[in-house]
């Protein structure tokens, strides 16, 4: 196997695994850590909004306009909207109240009443998250099989994006079942979408993939970044009751990119 095509799968299953450092994380907390998730949730936000503008897109468009001239400019941007309307697509076969977008207070998880129903909702999270992270695992491959810059930073975006994921995952399971195991085992299994996403572009997409259409893909992939950002991470991280911490988290995660990007 190619050197190049080996690092694009380790860097899937790197960004895979993240959830499961979710889950590490939320063991040594009680109790909703408000400051510390909504902190984590801006930085995701911004690492990806910045890399999916100024990294992902701005190439695309650039490289589709050497290639096509004008056109490529209109189909970066359309590519770049059709990975948003995927990600709407995915997000609406989710019911809402299962939506993992959707956050719940770790300090109402405590009532007895609530065991059985707490461990169907993190098994749903879990179900939801890996219809997320499939096409996730797919983008950072494509990625990383075309830039080794650009792969490490994509793994890094939605390796960042999935630790409070993993958290999602793995409180309610823990509070329902009182298993530390139990709760790392969803998580982690939620996780391995993502290389399995990897293997499907590996097997699929490879053989047709070119120059042209890796910018396309990558368009693409901006557009999923920044729906992700703006449904889910901000959203949440408001939910949390921390407007503040999280702005501050997008505007730390964009300078620590722009820092990365020089």
């Amino acid at each position: 196997m190619d050197s190049r095509i080996l690092f694009a799968f380790m860097l899937s299953i790197a960004a895979g695994l993240a959830t499961g450092v979710g889950s590490c994380i939320a063991f040594f907390f009680n109790h909703s850590n408000k400051k510390f998730l909504s902190l984590a949730l801006g930085f995701s936000g911004g690492v990806m909004i910045y890399i999916s503008f100024v990294e992902l897109l701005a190439e695309s468009k650039s490289g589709l306009e050497e290639l096509m001239g004008k056109g490529g400019a209109v189909c970066a941007i359309a590519a770049f909207f059709s990975g948003i309307a995927l990600s709407m697509l995915i997000d609406r076969l989710i019911p809402e109240s299962r939506n993992p977008h959707e956050a719940r207070p770790v300090e109402a998880m405590d009532a007895p009443e609530q065991k059985s129903r707490l461990f169907r909702s993190g098994a749903l999270f879990a179900l939801a998250l890996t219809i997320h992270n499939f096409p996730e695992g797919m983008a950072v491959f494509i990625s990383g099989a075309t830039s080794v810059k650009g792969g490490i930073f994509t793994a890094l975006a939605i390796a960042i994006h999935n630790i409070p994921e993993g958290i999602t995952v793995s409180v309610p399971i823990y509070h329902a079942t009182g298993s530390r195991k139990k709760a790392f085992l969803w998580s982690f299994v939620s996780g391995l979408a993502e290389p399995l996403g990897a293997t499907c572009a590996y097997f699929i997409l490879l053989p047709f993939i070119s120059e042209k259409l890796l910018m396309l893909i990558n368009a693409g992939v901006a557009g999923i970044m920044v729906f992700l950002t703006f449904d889910e991470l901000m959203p949440l991280a408001r939910e949390y009751g921390e407007h503040h911490l999280a702005i501050y988290g997008v505007i730390s995660g964009m300078l620590l990119m722009s820092l990365v990007l020089l």
